[in-house]
C-alpha cells in the first residue's frame, strides 16, 4: 500500500511535465509565428509598398508634366516670340531692316534707323507675304524669314543719295550727260550714257510758279548767285531755261516740302551738288519729266 502513493506521484509528474511541454510546444509557435509573421511581415510590407509603387508612377509624371510646362510656355520667352524692333526703336539694326524691305519693294523711301508708322506698314506687307501674322512689329522668326528672302545692304542702299527711290530713268536720259530730274519721285539724277554718277532730292516751284518740264540745256553756270528778282541766295546755279536753274537752297534743306521754290530746282544736298556742279558743263541736256 505504500508504493501506490509512489505510483500515483510518478503518474501526476508525468502529466505535469507533459503539461508543460505542450505548454512550451505552444508558447513556441507563438514565437515562431511572430518570427515568422515578422519574416513574412518583410514580404507582406513591400508588397503594399510595391503596389503602392505605381501611385508614385503618376507623381513622377505630374513632375515630368510640370517640368514640360516651362517648355510650353517657352516660345513666349524664346528668341522667336521677343519683338525685336518696333514703331519708335532707332538703331542701326532699324537701318537695316528698311534697307532689305526696299529690296523686296516693301519699303520706298531710303533708310533713316527710325521705325516709324511707314516701316510698321512695310513690315506687315512683308509679313503678309510670309504668312505670318502682320504685326507691324519684327520678332525673331520676321527677322529670319527677312535676311533668308533679301541680300545684305551694300553701303550705298543703307545710306543712298535720295530720300525717295530714283525713278526708272526716263528713256531720254539714256544718252550722253544729262542732268536727268523727275517730278514723280523728286530726284535728280546726274547721268552719263545711261548710267547714273550721283543722285539727290530735289523740289520744285509751286503750282504759280512751276518748273518747265521739257528738254533743256545747260545755259550757263554760277558758283555764287543771287536772285534778281527774289533777292535770295541761289549758290552752284545751273540755268536751263531762262532764270530756272538747278541751284542749292538752304530753305529746301531747313523746311523740306514744306516750302517750294518760285520755279527752280532746289536741292538740300550743298556737298553732293557741289561735286555735280564740278562736272557739269555748259550745253550739257537737262530733262524735266514726271
Amino acid at each position: 500500500m505504500r508504493g501506490a502513493p509512489v505510483h500515483r506521484t510518478s503518474v501526476i509528474r508525468r502529466a505535469v511535465l507533459a503539461a508543460a511541454a505542450v505548454a512550451l510546444a505552444a508558447t513556441g509557435c507563438t514565437t515562431q509565428a511572430v518570427g515568422a509573421a515578422g519574416v513574412s511581415a518583410s514580404p507582406s510590407a513591400a508588397s503594399p509598398a510595391a503596389s503602392p509603387s505605381p501611385s508614385p508612377s503618376p507623381s513622377s509624371g505630374a513632375s515630368a508634366a510640370g517640368g514640360a510646362e516651362p517648355t510650353a510656355s517657352a516660345p513666349a520667352s524664346s528668341p522667336a516670340a521677343k519683338v525685336l524692333m518696333a514703331e519708335g526703336t532707332e538703331n542701326e539694326q532699324v537701318r537695316e531692316l528698311q534697307a532689305r524691305l526696299r529690296q523686296l519693294g516693301h519699303f520706298h523711301r531710303s533708310p533713316t534707323a527710325f521705325y516709324g508708322s511707314m516701316t510698321a506698314k512695310a513690315v506687315s506687307s512683308f509679313q503678309k507675304t510670309r504668312a505670318l501674322p502682320a504685326t507691324g512689329t519684327v520678332d525673331g522668326t520676321t527677322w529670319e524669314k527677312l535676311t533668308a528672302a533679301s541680300r545684305k545692304p551694300t553701303a550705298e542702299e543703307l545710306r543712298p543719295p535720295t530720300t525717295n527711290e530714283l525713278d526708272k530713268p526716263d528713256a531720254r536720259c539714256m544718252t550722253g550727260r544729262v542732268l536727268c530730274i523727275s517730278k514723280e519721285s523728286r530726284t535728280l539724277a546726274w547721268m552719263i550714257d545711261g548710267k547714273v554718277v550721283s543722285a539727290m532730292d530735289v523740289r520744285f516751284g509751286s503750282e504759280n510758279t512751276p518748273t518747265r518740264e521739257g528738254i533743256f540745256k545747260v545755259d550757263r553756270k554760277e558758283r555764287e548767285w543771287e536772285s534778281t528778282l527774289y533777292h535770295t541766295s541761289m549758290p552752284y546755279s545751273m540755268f536751263f531755261s531762262g532764270g530756272q536753274a538747278v541751284h542749292y537752297s538752304s530753305d529746301f534743306k531747313a523746311r523740306g516740302y514744306n516750302g517750294g521754290s518760285h520755279g527752280c530746282v532746289n536741292v538740300r544736298d550743298m556737298d553732293r551738288l557741289a561735286a555735280v556742279f564740278g562736272q557739269v558743263k555748259v550745253g550739257d541736256k537737262v530733262v524735266v519729266h514726271w
